[in-house]
């Protein structure tokens, strides 16, 4: 691992959140389950209609900010997003050897920044209910730059907010896409995080070194 990342070179740490440092079962619940389950009730409907018509939906608004806009999915979808949110609150969880990497990484002075495209309201949930937000120096929506991760100018804007050197960076994400941007940009050091939800199987890539556990970077 060490001879792939050289730790002692990087001085930026940028770390998505959900997925990353936290299981996305949450998130594949609530948005597969729950929301379809109560937009079923609201529209009388049954919850495989609800759940058809709702991923449709989902997906016209894919790498767009309103995919990860909560205050745009109460208004299209006539439901209290964050309310929701706070009902399943106690699914939260950090992965495994989150906290100590990230514990490491403050002892060994490196900067600690939070990239995220998750919406600033659905951060301040997460934070209230784990103990990450803590460890950073500085959190980045992409509702803070007005373009999400997947767009080559999220990362121009992050550079000139954050003021990072890309090439003494390690960026880590579960998606490959995100991944794909950041690389295009000049990130030097790229990680995909394949295990993003506890009761999924990990993802797969042929393009980025990869980790199932923070545990494989301490």
């Amino acid at each position: 691992m060490l001879k792939a990342i050289p730790l002692k070179e990087i001085k930026y740490i940028l770390l998505d959140m959900d997925g990353t440092l936290l299981d996305l079962y949450f998130d594949d619940y609530f948005w597969g389950h729950l929301v379809p389950e109560k937009y079923a009730e609201k529209h009388n409907m049954t919850f495989g209609a609800a759940k058809d018509f709702l991923y449709t939906t989902y997906k016209s608004h894919e790498k767009t900010l309103n995919w990860c806009d909560i205050d745009f999915w109460s208004k299209e979808l006539h439901l209290d997003i964050p309310a929701l949110k706070e009902q399943i609150r106690h699914l939260i969880e950090v992965h495994p050897h989150v906290i100590d990497f990230l514990k490491m990484m403050r002892r060994r002075r490196k900067k600690i920044f939070l990239v995220t495209n998750a919406h600033f309201k659905t951060v301040k949930i997460k934070f209230g209910k784990t103990e990450i937000g803590k460890y950073f120096d500085d959190v980045l929506c992409s509702f803070d730059v007005g373009y999400p991760k997947e767009f080559i100018e999220f990362w121009r804007l992050a550079e000139k907010k954050l003021k990072f050197d890309k090439e003494k960076s390690i960026f880590i994400d579960d998606t490959e896409e995100v991944l794909k941007t950041a690389r295009e940009y000049g990130i030097k050091y790229l990680i995909f995080k394949a295990k993003a939800s506890s009761k999924a199987e990990p993802k797969k890539t042929n393009e980025f070194f990869t980790i199932h556990d923070f545990r494989e970077l301490m």
